[in-house]
């Protein structure tokens, strides 16, 4: 008895696995075209990203690397207009960034035309440039926003300075940007009456970063924040 209930059982399941089967195979039958139109958007997309990287984004880059080899070689040699705005046969920094913007070296030409803005003094210039370059490398992405930061201190705005140089100094935390920016910002915060930040910004250098340049006399900067801090 319990053998035959064990055989009516199997038989249901079996029924209801083929009944589904059924409605699945209805279902693709019903809806072939719907199916098909779905699979074959999705190969295309697959395939225009692949070819799109290889035919399209990859030559660019080659190029824009080949233009960007002659205008570090001005930069690096304070040659900053012919850096900027290139040499009549090699692009500057400037077309770079506008016309390979989509690459690697065409991101990296913001952060170069930003800092040569930044050393001729057109500061508003300077930081449209660096806050279009984005990356994650521990060094260039803090160094890029600390010099955002340079460019908003020559501005006369001290606060919105000292909140770059701690975006800086937090970002990509290492021994060389972030002591450093902190060193920065805990001057502008003297620089505008904010002692007691100053003081909690030298705290961390001596305490996170007592090796570094920055960390150098300074507990006579903690204890200048500090009588500051006590008397204001």
């Amino acid at each position: 008895m319990v053998k035959k209930e064990q055989n009516v059982k199997g038989d249901q399941r079996l029924e209801n696995i083929e009944e589904t089967l059924t409605r699945t195979e209805q279902f693709i039958m019903g809806n072939q075209k719907v199916i098909g139109l779905v699979v074959g958007i999705i190969v295309v997309i697959i395939l225009g990203y692949f070819g799109y990287d290889k035919y399209y984004l990859e030559p660019q880059t080659t190029e824009a690397q080949e233009q960007m080899y002659t205008a570090q070689q001005y930069f690096e040699s304070d040659s900053l207009d012919k850096a900027l705005y290139g040499d009549g046969n090699s692009l500057g920094f400037i077309d770079i960034a506008d016309e390979y913007g989509m690459t690697a070296p065409g991101n990296l030409a913001n952060y170069y035309a930003g800092i040569s803005f930044l050393n001729k003094g057109d500061f508003e210039q300077a930081i449209d440039y660096l806050s279009d370059f984005s990356a994650d490398d521990k060094l260039i992405a803090p160094m890029a926003k600390g010099a955002i930061g340079d460019a908003y201190l020559e501005l006369n705005d001290s606060k919105k300075a000292a909140a770059y140089y701690m975006e800086a100094a937090n970002q990509n935390i290492n021994d060389f940007t972030t002591p450093l920016f902190l060193f920065k910002a805990g001057q502008v915060y003297e620089l505008i009456g904010e002692y007691k930040k100053a003081e909690n910004t030298y705290s961390q250098i001596k305490t996170n970063y007592l090796k570094s340049k920055e960390a150098k006399d300074i507990d006579r900067y903690i204890t200048r924040a500090k009588v500051k801090a006590e008397n204001n």
